[in-house]
């Protein structure tokens, strides 16, 4: 079965960055990258020197118990870097250093219903990532998958079956 990751919306990514509003209405953070900070638009890791934008963010659509917000790092001007949508940004896939590696070493994927509730979760490495991933996807009543950083549980990227 395959996948695609979900790209952040971009009404979002325009409003913190033209008005400086996140999706909360709170004011953003500037910073300047001290290197390492997971980049949710570039789905890369920051490299020194970058200019970026803290903000809070909800991928979820509609409201319920699991809907949440949460911080995610942005670049502060849009990039033309060539993003693949259609693979974890994971080292084994990466010809980048791993401090680059977007997911790290371990990160958890969460199965999501079309009410948006949890129906499975695991903690996976990237070795056994695919596996699981495809294991959640196959089930019927899995409508979405959402990555998670292990150590903070920031939310890292949305992935959804790819029909084409």
């Amino acid at each position: 079965m395959k996948y695609k990751i979900k790209r952040i919306r971009e009404d979002f990514l325009q409003k913190l960055r033209t008005e400086g509003l996140d999706d909360l209405n709170q004011k953003v953070v500037y910073s300047i990258a001290q290197g390492g900070e997971p980049c949710r638009d570039a789905l890369r890791r920051a490299r020194a020197g970058e200019e970026l934008i803290l903000a809070s963010y909800c991928p979820f659509k509609d409201t319920g118990p699991y809907r949440e917000y949460g911080p995610v790092f942005v670049l502060a001007h849009e990039s033309s870097e060539n993003v693949n949508y259609y693979q974890l940004p994971i080292g084994i896939h990466l010809n980048t250093h791993q401090d680059y590696d977007y997911l790290q070493a371990s990160f958890v994927l969460r199965a999501y219903n079309k009410k948006e509730e949890i129906i499975d979760a695991q903690v996976v490495t990237q070795k056994e990532s695919q596996k699981i991933l495809l294991q959640f996807l196959k089930n019927k009543k899995t409508d979405f998958i959402m990555a998670r950083f292990t150590a903070y549980g920031c939310y890292a990227l949305r992935l959804e079956k790819d029909v084409c």
